[in-house]
């Protein structure tokens, strides 16, 4: 992102392409005890403001583990995880102001009601339990929302915490 404090974790991998860019990230984990939820803050400020001056450029096409689960329909037990890393006020908060400035969640976009996730503990039995949260996105400048054609989480698909998600443009 060119910013020293950001940078130095290495969460960010932007490739540019002839007619968009392609962001993979790995957002910072707020942490047991919401540690560093004060430093996810900042972070969220400046990754959107990075984006957006992509965006003022060419679209954009972010894609990775934004570790926050946007609304309550993506994340198995809601009430009882409000107030944990990931499902906080201000990391939701964070997400919509993220959309809101001219993103597309990709998923939610066509597949308004399901309840799919991508990513589960490995205690307590999670992913046999299909106890998950939907935490990893591709999201897109709005610009791109004709040419989406499909987006997908393949939770049929094992080896690691998360499953892969998928999207599709034409």
């Amino acid at each position: 992102m060119g910013i020293d404090e950001h940078d130095h974790e290495g969460r960010v991998i932007t490739l540019e392409y002839a007619d968009f860019y392609l962001v993979c990230v790995y957002t910072p984990n707020s942490q047991d005890g919401l540690r560093r939820l004060d430093y996810r803050m900042k972070w969220e400020d400046d990754f959107r403001n990075f984006l957006l001056a992509l965006n003022d450029k060419k679209p954009v096409i972010v894609c990775g583990d934004m570790n926050v689960a946007h609304e309550e329909i993506d994340i198995k037990n809601p009430k009882t995880n409000r107030h944990n890393a990931g499902f906080t006020d201000e990391e939701r908060e964070k997400m919509t102001v993220l959309l809101n400035s001219g993103f597309t969640d990709t998923f939610r976009l066509l597949h308004p009601e399901e309840v799919k996730y991508s990513w589960w503990s490995y205690r307590f039995r999670a992913r046999e339990k299909n106890a998950g949260w939907r935490i990893d996105y591709f999201l897109t400048s709005n610009s791109l929302q004709p040419r989406i054609t499909a987006a997908e989480i393949h939770n049929e698909v094992f080896g690691s915490d998360h499953c892969p998600v998928e999207l599709q443009l034409k």
